[in-house]
């Protein structure tokens, strides 16, 4: 594809904040997805291109040549595309025709949009006929979702912001073809909120399984593209996670999810203990101050500590990172000692993920999630509630840190 261009996000993203409020259209030669929409028509056709010069036409001498350009109407303006061309002339484009100059009306909403709600490449095949006469085929549809991988892994370096808040660090487990068997992969989910209150995904990675090197690496991702502090970290209670944050980022508070602590609990409880242990062991992680929650702790192992020895070890040898978020008012330890923000994104995720029995590879899956993030996304444009109250408390715990750059 020619003359590609490199996407300015942020600058996208208030474009399109703009003209939103303005009730300007997004698409169009001068709406803010109108680069967007040019880019993916542009791979389409590239896509289509690839899948046409097969073994036959090179054989025959057919290869690419060049580009020519047509101007496109869409319902939200006209747009001008660089269509690519062969030598033969024999490359007949389905997803925008060689005498085509008018874009079904929302056809391209749902193009960018249907493989980002999870629709597999067949039913949008289906859909685009139905709706609008156009055959597309499942080949040719995968060929051109493959397009998005360089905006995949332009995300994956951008930049980031020299301080977060809260970082929440957590990983989903998904299923992945790789050499004809079927593989476990974790997703690596670094999920942000800055000095403004607004949420960010910081970064997605793939691994055969969580541990506690591959953070590390991630982290040291995160300090290479710009992130120099992080005030709190929420994770989970994978050894030596947390000495790895303090390699990288050595003044971050971490505070470990309480909630998988308490179903790694459980799972060691006799069924017919579970129901009253539970009923003890509320009142230490629900208590008032630390003081008061180590004495319930203490009342809990008094009571079931001879029974349940290991459990009673695991609260005591993990409780300086459990019990971070005593130090922290109500508002802000809702948002650490909870799983709610990192849980709700990842409920998200999985509504789209949901349909997909196993990926045919690790990029198609980290593709899903990428788009799916930027769905989410949209809905991220305003601070957390009562975050002016939250972070006015932050900077009274961390000081220096925070207010130099507010």
């Amino acid at each position: 594809m020619s003359n590609k261009n490199t996407f300015d996000y942020d600058a996208l993203k208030d474009k399109a904040l703009s003209q939103l409020r303005s009730g300007k259209p997004l698409f169009g030669k001068e709406g803010a997805f109108g680069p967007l929409l040019k880019e993916f028509l542009e791979a389409a056709m590239e896509a289509e291109l690839d899948e046409h010069l097969d073994d036959e036409q090179r054989d025959n001498g057919n290869r690419k040549n060049g580009h020519g350009t047509k101007k496109l109407k869409t319902a939200d303006g006209t747009i001008e595309l660089d269509t690519p061309r062969d030598r033969s002339s024999s490359f007949e484009p389905q997803i925008v025709r060689k005498r085509e100059t008018i874009l079904a009306e929302s056809l391209e909403h749902k193009i960018i949009g249907m493989y980002g709600l999870g629709m597999s490449l067949r039913d949008i095949s289906t859909h685009l006929k139905d709706m609008y006469d156009t055959d597309i085929s499942a080949a040719t549809l995968s060929a051109i979702t493959d397009k998005v991988i360089p905006l995949v892994k332009e995300w994956q370096v951008r930049p980031l912001e020299e301080i977060y808040c809260i970082v929440w660090l957590d990983a989903m487990h998904y299923k992945v073809k790789d050499e004809g068997k079927i593989v476990n992969r974790c997703v690596y989910n670094v999920l942000g909120i800055n000095a403004e209150g607004r949420k960010d995904l910081l970064g997605m990675y793939v691994s055969e399984s969580e541990g506690a090197n591959f953070w590390l690496s991630i982290l040291t991702n995160l300090q290479q593209r710009g992130v120099s502090d992080i005030l709190i970290a929420c994770i989970d209670n994978l050894k030596g996670f947390a000495e790895a944050i303090g390699s990288i980022y050595p003044k971050t508070e971490v505070q470990s999810f309480v909630v998988h602590q308490i179903r790694n609990s459980m799972k060691y409880v006799a069924s017919k203990d579970q129901k009253p242990f539970m009923a003890d062991l509320k009142p230490v992680y629900q208590a008032v101050t630390k003081e008061e929650a180590e004495q319930q702790l203490q009342e809990l192992e008094n009571k079931w500590g001879k029974k349940y020895p290991l459990v009673i070890e695991s609260w005591h040898r993990n409780w300086s990172k459990l019990s971070t978020y005593f130090k922290y008012s109500a508002a802000i330890r809702k948002l650490i000692y909870t799983t709610n923000t990192v849980e709700g994104f990842h409920r998200q995720i999985r509504k789209v993920t949901k349909t997909k029995g196993a990926f045919t590879s690790d990029m198609a899956l980290l593709k899903l999630i990428y788009l799916a993030t930027q769905n989410i996304q949209k809905k991220w444009t305003q601070p957390l509630q009562n975050w002016s109250l939250t972070v006015s408390q932050l900077s009274i715990v961390f000081g220096d840190r925070l207010k130099l750059r507010l």
